[in-house]
């Protein structure tokens, strides 16, 4: 009875303590968005659904966007401004529609922050578990530090872009595939689809690859999700359908360049646009590749491996996205250091400090030396292309290793002698 009660205190205790966390960094993240307005990210999406709720217009009308724009802009966007429109599925609405009940902005994006910080260090937390990495203190407290302030975490968490939450779904698949939970895989994987420009070629690849292992739960269990959210998107604006396509063919003509092609004629115009497209040749080919040759009788290192690679090139194919996007691309760096820790132990470690040191350093002075000052700081194109092109590297550097763990080159030679 003794210990019960004792543990039940205990419990008391931890719910109190994460309840007051959860109350200071609310407070804190409020303190700073009264100091820094913008999240626009969120704004768009908030206000949006907020006037469906309580006004009961269209997140696609022109009405709902020019309330937007006068939120944040105080007048409707101008040339070279933002156009700040609705352009997810409708149904993302279960995802903001608490938010929207909040009337105070402000206080809604503080909320809002404290979610996306929690799924930050979720998102950090499934990774390593995805990989099996659970590195020791000296290595624990900066990579947790990393997870939230190098640039594709804060960035994304600052501007309240649901993509962090995107990332956590994207990880839950690849841990629930793991696990043989294949109905939860099939949930999550449609989830992802709230924002369909990040996650579409990573769905084709789980899809293609569930069919062919013959896990047809993972697609069944998407499809009748993906239905049921369409569904009851329906009831509420029939048409709602057209009126997304419309905002996403919209969408790149007011979007920074979001494709190696237009973002390589943003800086460097004439022959560059061609090579964009090369580019994102190559990256089709060489998915096509992948996905084509991957054997069915191989471990889950070699599906993460694969899952991942199709997250990095998938940035290139020539799909409209944004290096905002690019936090669904952090299982990837969490297999890289699992991969060195596991295979040079110590000096693994090292080299995981020092990818840390370079990624984090490496990419804010980028964004600070080249980023354009307006109504917010714009980041430059060239912040497309060190972060997939890091990443496409490191795991054909590691492929090897993943594929074959047990022939390693040099123990081959040593054992020769």
């Amino acid at each position: 009875m003794f210990k019960r009660r004792n543990d039940f205190t205990k419990l008391i205790l931890i719910i109190a303590t994460g309840l007051i966390v959860v109350l200071l960094l609310t407070l804190a993240n409020y303190n700073f968005a009264k100091q820094n307005p913008g999240g626009n990210d969120f704004l768009v999406h908030w206000m949006g659904t907020k006037m469906l709720i309580k006004e009961g217009v269209s997140p696609y009308s022109e009405e709902t966007a020019s309330a937007i724009q006068r939120f944040a802009y105080g007048h409707e966007a101008r040339d070279g401004e933002h156009e700040l429109r609705v352009a997810y599925p409708l149904y993302s609405i279960i995802i903001f529609s608490p938010f929207a009940l909040i009337s105070n902005y402000t206080l809604a994006r503080a909320v809002w922050m404290t979610i996306l910080e929690a799924g930050l260090l979720f998102l950090s937390y499934l990774s390593m578990k995805i990989t099996d990495w659970f590195p020791n203190k000296k290595i624990m407290i900066p990579f947790l530090l990393f997870s939230i302030f190098w640039y594709h975490g804060l960035r994304p968490l600052i501007n309240g872009n649901v993509v962090i939450l995107i990332a956590v779904a994207i990880v839950g698949v690849l841990i629930s595939i793991k696990n043989r939970e294949d109905e939860l895989a099939g949930v999550l994987l449609a989830l992802t689809t709230i924002k369909p420009q990040v996650a579409l070629v990573f769905s084709i690849f789980i899809i293609f690859w569930a069919i062919r292992m013959k896990r047809f739960k993972i697609v069944g269990w998407f499809i009748a999700v993906l239905f049921l959210l369409s569904l009851s998107a329906t009831l509420l604006i029939p048409d709602w359908f057209l009126q997304n396509l419309r905002e996403v063919i919209r969408y790149p003509g007011y979007n920074p360049p979001g494709t190696p092609s237009s973002a390589l004629v943003a800086l460097m115009p004439d022959i560059w646009g061609r090579v964009g497209f090369v580019i994102s040749g190559i990256m089709n080919i060489l998915l096509i590749f992948e996905w084509t040759f991957y054997k069915k009788n191989t471990n889950y290192k070699q599906f993460l491996w694969l899952a991942v690679i199709t997250l990095a090139a998938s940035q290139w194919v020539g799909i409209q996205t944004d290096p905002g996007n690019f936090i669904v691309l952090f299982p990837g760096i969490v297999l890289l250091f699992s991969t060195w820790n596991s295979r040079w132990k110590n000096h693994g470690s090292k080299m995981v400090m020092v990818n840390m040191i370079l990624l984090f350093l490496g990419l804010w002075i980028l964004f600070i030396t080249t980023v354009e000052y307006g109504y917010q700081p714009q980041q430059s194109p060239i912040m497309f292309f060190p972060l997939p092109g890091y990443l496409l590297l490191m795991l054909y550097w590691i492929r090897w290793w993943v594929i074959r763990p047990d022939e390693l080159w040099y123990e081959k030679i040593v054992n020769k002698d």
